[in-house]
């Protein structure tokens, strides 16, 4: 591929609610643009951007995937990205590099949750957008009620530039509402040739034609004027018009087509390349210097010095780790050097290339604009800025989204856990949605992830990229310890067998510290009934205990225990006969002390539409849940509720599918509080046949 100036180069992001098929539309446009010889399909999976083997077996898009094509003189970057909630991070790469996008929509499903989110992705990046309204040869296709649907939601700045012929099965092809021609498509969508307007589209095309010069007119005042005094515009003024608002995303052109058919890209084309914004037209970068803390922007310019953002990690099995960027100002050359600033580290640059699906085609730099990649770079990461080091800017990092679910991996082969942390570790590098910790309590290997697709993938992947098989299993509630009452007790521990005996001799009073006092020793001895220097064996002994756990094998807390009294023998006496007695008398006190177990409460923030409150609510007592309050916030209310750590392990998914993906929440840490009696049974129980 040949290198392009910067006004030549347009990057653009496929967005969508799953299944819409952005996929297919990026193969659609590979192939009009000839930059492939053979249309691919899905579910052959043999298309361009869905390359990756769990990609294919799932015949869903899981990451984000570059696909490249050069169109009347430009090259336009074409980004695909996942259509489903648990794949959001990289959605969120993708729009962070693009200077437009793309939102393809369903003809039978119309407007769908993954539209509405990801139209607000775009308004979160101010960039202009276009919808394309797919599958118009499907059985239920209906152009007009999709077009209805996104104007309702999306406002009238929505206005096709493109009408079908035909539908469903008789879907033929498509007119230009900007030039007013008709167009049927053949050589399997390549070549595009002019046909008589239909007879029968006559009114719909005056009439959305209509449309689409008030939206434009409206976008300017002299073409308002113009147009409220009656006067019709030029073609010449329509066109430059349309284009100007579509750069300017005052009006969100509306194409239609069939991607499986090739119908109607070839106008998208055109449009992308005619009127969507280049580089040099986004608004310039903004970051910080790093050396004087200021705030500094960037132009698109390849003559000023050089910056990047390296926006997705891939672990590719045979180059390695490869780091895919945009580059925004200045020239990124082969055989380099490269300042990490995020990390304040140099970086030895090797070859860079460009990525279309799995290829990689070597180039020698990549200029302002454009987006390439490089291997094996050492200390970078998504999310990272690469500069020259002399002029220094860090720009601000992809916001991803917090992990919403986490559940515990083990390996299924004894001594395979180091493989597993590692292969974790080489999928966190590829994943910041994806999180890996070791709890110091359960002992258990924490995932924590998007939702339950996205851990299958992950483990899917521990075991086609570094064989090894894991299961996910709820993770393990960390209980607490604790008593209600008070005692005083006894602990002896005599042990004679020939030669130097085993005695120690203690008597404790017990009894329960301030919640959040944690453990509180007295010592109450006088007179010498336990020496000085046995003492701190008894509170060593004690508090091993404690940590080990006495009900149910958690951690004891909020404990106040005093030594009161005891006995020793001058010879048989030792720190270790001391340690014993005091565990064995902090077990039987401890049991004689009304124990309950304490489990962790959360402090849960559910968003969510005003409709599925209801819902919300019910739910969320059913999970023993207080709801505190609702407060308003925008179109939604935020539920704010206490819940117990051990209902939400799997709340992602119920909340996902009680409100069809529309709402999302938060969680923290706030208490421990006292397990109900019949579930405490359930969980002394569950813990004594382990034990066995």
């Amino acid at each position: 591929m040949k290198q392009y100036p910067i006004e030549k180069i347009r990057n653009v992001s496929l967005i969508a609610h799953g299944g819409a098929g952005k996929t297919s539309l990026t193969e659609a446009l590979l192939y009009t643009s000839k930059a492939i010889d053979r249309l691919g399909n899905v579910m052959e999976g043999n298309t361009v951007s869905d390359h990756d083997p769990e990609e294919v077996k799932r015949s869903v898009s899981i990451s984000a995937s570059l696909a490249p094509v050069e169109w009347k003189e430009h090259k336009i970057n074409f980004i695909d990205t996942p259509g489903y909630f648990d794949f959001v991070g990289e959605v969120r790469g993708a729009l962070r590099v693009s200077d437009a996008a793309v939102i393809v929509v369903c003809s039978v499903s119309g407007v769908e949750v993954g539209t509405e989110k990801v139209w607000g992705y775009c308004d979160e990046h101010e960039i202009p957008r276009a919808f394309y309204i797919n599958k118009l040869d499907r059985e239920n296709a209906n152009f007009e009620r999709t077009l209805e649907s996104l104007r309702q939601t999306f406002g009238v700045s929505v206005a096709p530039v493109m009408l079908p012929i035909g539908a469903e099965a008789n879907f033929s092809g498509v007119v230009d509402l900007v030039a007013v021609k008709a167009y049927k498509f053949e050589d399997n969508g390549r070549k595009m040739v002019e046909i008589e307007m239909p007879v029968d589209l006559a009114d719909k095309v005056e009439e959305y034609r209509t449309a689409l010069v008030e939206v434009v007119a409206e976008t300017d005042d002299e073409l308002l004027m113009k147009y409220l005094e009656g006067e019709p515009l030029t073609d010449e003024e329509i066109v430059t018009g349309v284009r100007q608002s579509i750069a300017t995303g005052k009006l969100v052109p509306v194409f239609c087509g069939s991607a499986v058919k090739n119908i109607g890209t070839q106008l998208l084309l055109d449009t992308i390349v005619s009127s969507f914004p280049a580089p040099t037209l986004a608004k310039p970068q903004a970051g910080k210097n790093p050396k004087t803390g200021e705030e500094e922007t960037r132009n698109a310019d390849p003559n000023a010095p050089f910056s990047a953002l390296v926006f997705k990690t891939m672990a590719d099995p045979y180059v390695g780790k490869l780091s895919l960027f945009r580059v925004y100002s200045g020239v990124f050359k082969s055989d380099s050097q490269a300042y990490n600033v995020n990390k304040n580290s140099s970086e030895r640059v090797g070859q860079l290339f460009m990525i279309r699906g799995k290829n990689q085609e070597p180039v020698p730099q990549v200029t302002a604009g454009d987006i390439g990649a490089v291997a094996k770079l050492n200390v970078t990461s998504t999310g990272d800025t690469l500069a020259d080091k002399d002029n220094p800017i860090e720009y601000a990092p992809i916001s991803f989204p917090d992990p919403v679910m986490s559940l515990a991996v083990e390996a299924k082969a004894k001594g395979d856990e180091d493989k597993v942390a590692n292969g974790l570790n080489r999928l966190v590098e590829e994943d910041p949605t994806l999180t890996v910790r070791r709890d110091a309590e359960t002992k258990q290997l924490i995932i924590s992830g998007m939702g339950d697709l996205h851990l299958d993938v992950i483990c899917s992947k521990l075991a086609s990229k570094f064989g090894v098989d894991v299961n996910l299993t709820t993770p393990r509630v960390p209980y607490r310890e604790t008593i209600r009452g008070n005692t005083r007790v006894e602990g002896k521990h005599k042990k004679q067998s020939g030669g130097k005996g085993q005695y120690g001799h203690v008597w404790l009073e017990m009894g329960p510290s301030a919640p959040g006092e944690g453990f509180v020793f007295e010592d109450k001895i006088f007179g010498g009934a336990v020496p000085r220097q046995y003492i701190p064996a008894v509170e060593k002994g004690i508090r091993e205990t404690m940590e080990e756990g006495v009900l149910a094998g958690y951690p004891v807390v909020d404990v106040k225990v005093a030594l009161v009294d005891g006995s020793y023998h001058t010879v048989d006496s030792s720190e270790m006969a001391f340690k014993i007695a005091a565990s064995m008398a902090f077990k039987k006190g401890f049991m004689e002390c009304r124990p309950v177990l304490l489990e962790p409460i959360m402090n849960v923030e559910v968003t969510v539409p005003e409709q599925y409150m209801g819902d919300i609510i019910g739910d969320l007592n059913k999970k023993r849940g207080r709801v505190l309050g609702m407060d308003p916030k925008g179109n939604f209310q935020v539920v704010r509720a206490m819940v117990p750590l051990a209902e939400m392990f799997r709340y992602a998914t119920d909340l996902r599918s009680l409100t069809q993906g529309r709402a999302s929440f938060t969680m923290t840490e706030a208490a421990y509080e006292e397990v109900p009696a019949h579930i405490a049974e359930a969980v002394i129980a569950e813990s004594k046949k382990k034990e066995e």
